[in-house]
């Protein structure tokens, strides 16, 4: 395994490279969230996942701005929200992410979950692929995506692709989806896998629930971390890009403190618990 640091990056199917480790201002207050971000970017972040459905995006770029990081050198994430998921919706949306942002384009735009229907997912999807055309958005992928709703996409990429020629489709890059060893989704994690297709994970902490977990416990005490810091390092090791959130100053630092331990391939096998516990919604099973 190569040596990741604060500033390793993946390459994207869309040709753009993530920064691994990002920044999740889920439920992080719009009066908060400038600070935060700032914050989190002068201690080595360039990553920042925000939503339309947070109402945090323009304080979020705000913070970005605020840092003194050139645009180039930072990672933008905004995703079109799940209720109102139709083709003319979404590309009102995309206008008024850019807008409310100040940034010519977004880095990574995302369908915040599979529901509303296929003609609904694939009308938000349509949008996005034109918003790449048009250099609004670099890359585009989905999030709470279940290996049902990737075939359906795939498909119709596929079928796009034939009709109107290469690439008309889309490139999908990202599947963000709640990951950590209490819900490893294997079936979704080695549908993109195989495909090159980056998986986020959010929870990746797993909302601070399993703080003095009996398996995490005896390796934050071996390597001199935080149990929150040993499940981080898990989502590194497991090739995720964790979007740890925190509006703690002191815990957004410990958050990016990830590169000086390894966990033992042992150690990796024993939190293969292989049991499905989300801790937030899931709609990875929706069937609408």
């Amino acid at each position: 395994m190569s040596k990741l640091n604060i500033n390793s990056t993946y390459r994207m199917p869309s040709g753009y490279d993530i920064p691994v480790l990002g920044y999740g201002v889920y439920q992080t207050p719009a009066a908060e969230a400038t600070e935060v971000v700032e914050h989190a970017i002068k201690v080595g972040y360039r990553h920042v996942d925000s939503a339309v459905a947070y109402r945090n995006e323009a304080p979020s770029a705000e913070g970005m701005k605020k840092s003194g990081i050139p645009r180039d050198q930072l990672f933008f994430t905004t995703k079109i929200p799940p209720a109102q998921m139709t083709y003319e919706n979404s590309k009102k949306h995309i206008e008024s992410s850019l807008k409310a942002t100040g940034f010519d384009y977004v880095d990574l735009y995302l369908i915040h979950a599979p529901y509303g229907g296929k003609e609904n997912r694939i009308g938000a999807w349509k949008a996005l692929v034109e918003g790449v055309e048009a250099g609004k958005i670099r890359s585009i992928g989905v999030s709470n995506y279940g290996v049902h709703h990737l075939d359906e996409l795939e498909a119709w990429i596929k079928s796009t692709g034939e009709k109107e020629g290469p690439g008309k489709g889309g490139v999908l890059s990202v599947n963000q989806i709640e990951l950590h060893p209490w819900l490893a989704r294997k079936d979704i994690a080695e549908w993109c896998k195989k495909r090159g297709v980056i998986l986020e994970a959010y929870s990746p902490v797993v909302r601070a629930t399993k703080t003095n977990d009996p398996l995490l416990v005896p390796l934050a005490k071996k390597y001199g971390k935080t149990t929150a810091q040993i499940l981080l390092r898990w989502s590194l090791q497991m090739g995720f890009v964790p979007l740890p959130k925190s509006v703690t100053k002191s815990r957004i630092e410990e958050n990016a403190q990830l590169y000086d331990f390894e966990l033992t391939e042992e150690e990796m096998k024993k939190l293969d618990t292989g049991v499905y516990e989300p801790c937030a919604w899931d709609p990875t099973v929706s069937h609408d």
